[in-house]
């Protein structure tokens, strides 16, 4: 691959994470006078593509009937679709590609498409896996941002048949994007830990808000409740295709959480002040360690103990 700015980017698909990505790449890889890259962009949504011809963000877009003449002409390929989607996509357009071409993705659940991968590839395109742990509760091109992805982790998804200097160029690339971490690892993985660390918590954030007895709780708010909420203002139709197609793992983090709950459930019926003091200063110094890892990722500091 040829140095960052004179690559030709596609994106399929520029909502949230698509148009993060762009705006990104556009910002810090595209924007000096010597860039002879370009970004080009394929979306359904017609508002989405003309947004982003406005504000500079994408050289040339094109609707979905022109995905084949697009695919044609880009070095470096975001399929910013749902997992099923991303499947479909590759199949249909598997002879566009260009050649010698790296294509990723951004899908939150891994199984399915690497398994699949060994019948849908050609060996002149190198497809490298990816899950970038950013975004937030919005969605749509309009809330994307090319600043999300500062200090968060990118999770890698190699396999055999990817080249070692293909691999290189991405890790690079997404590191120029501000991903201060790169964490490699199988899919099976992938699926696992993320079943508890993105899934299980968009379940209980749901789970909370459908228990609230009324709307105006929040009125005695304090931020806790805000803090553990958000994510719950969530993308029904992706986040339903991610619990199922990921539903094994989620459900044996759901069973494990259950667990943790009757046990502090059990110890506040029986006014066992003790026994609860000492769970909490479990759960506090479980938290703790947690947080050593979390500044291996962002550079920051962990959280003082008091």
């Amino acid at each position: 691959m040829d140095n960052f700015s004179n690559l030709v980017y596609g994106f399929i698909g520029l909502g949230l994470m698509g148009g993060s990505f762009a705006k990104a790449i556009r910002a810090k890889l595209l924007a000096g006078p010597a860039a002879a890259g370009k970004i080009l962009a394929l979306d359904s949504n017609r508002a989405a593509l003309d947004a982003a011809m406005e504000r500079g963000v994408a050289d040339e877009v094109f609707g979905t009937d022109a995905a084949a003449t697009m695919l044609k002409c880009c070095d470096v390929v975001f399929i910013c679709l749902y997992p099923a989607k991303t499947i479909e996509f590759l199949k249909k357009y598997r002879d566009d590609f260009k050649s010698g071409s790296v294509v990723s993705d951004i899908s939150g659940v891994k199984a399915g498409l690497i398994e699949a991968l060994p019948g849908i590839l050609r060996d002149d395109v190198d497809f490298i896996s990816g899950h970038p742990m950013a975004g937030n509760e919005k969605e749509g091109f309009y809330y994307s941002s090319g600043c999300i992805f500062e200090g968060r982790n990118y999770i890698l998804i190699p396999h055999a048949a990817n080249k070692p200097e293909n691999l290189a160029f991405f890790k690079a690339l997404t590191g120029a994007l501000g991903f201060s971490r790169i964490t490699e690892t199988d899919y099976a993985s992938h699926d696992h830990k993320v079943a508890f660390t993105s899934q299980l918590c968009h379940v209980i954030a749901s789970a909370l808000v459908e228990s609230a007895e009324d709307t105006e709780i929040t009125a005695f708010g304090g931020g806790s409740f805000e803090d553990l909420t958000r994510i719950a203002m969530i993308n029904a139709p992706l986040w339903t295709e991610l619990f199922l197609a990921n539903r094994g793992e989620l459900l044996r983090h759901i069973a494990a959480f259950e667990s943790s709950l009757k046990k502090i459930t059990a110890l506040i019926g029986r006014a066992d002040g003790e026994g609860l003091c000492g769970y909490l200063e479990a759960v506090r110094l479980k938290r703790s360690a947690m947080s050593l890892t979390e500044s291996k990722v962002t550079g920051e500091p962990p959280h003082p103990q008091k």
